[in-house]
């Protein structure tokens, strides 16, 4: 299967993480969903979405998968 970005843990509400969810598909060209209060973005985009989280003070952990 395709490669596919989790951003998973944090502590935001439905509203937020569908607009931080937009915000991140938008800035790595791709498409996405959430699903379970995870946000799925298509393709390999760890290093973009973990620095556009850092940058917003989030706690970046990585998970090899």
């Amino acid at each position: 299967g395709k490669a596919v970005t989790l951003v998973r843990g944090l502590a935001l509400d439905t509203q937020a993480m569908t607009g931080l969810g937009k915000r991140l598909r938008s800035a790595c060209g791709a498409g996405g969903t959430l699903k379970d209060g995870v946000l799925e973005i298509q393709g390999d985009h760890r290093d973009r979405v973990a620095g556009l989280l850092e940058a917003d003070g989030f706690v970046v952990k990585r998970a090899l998968g």
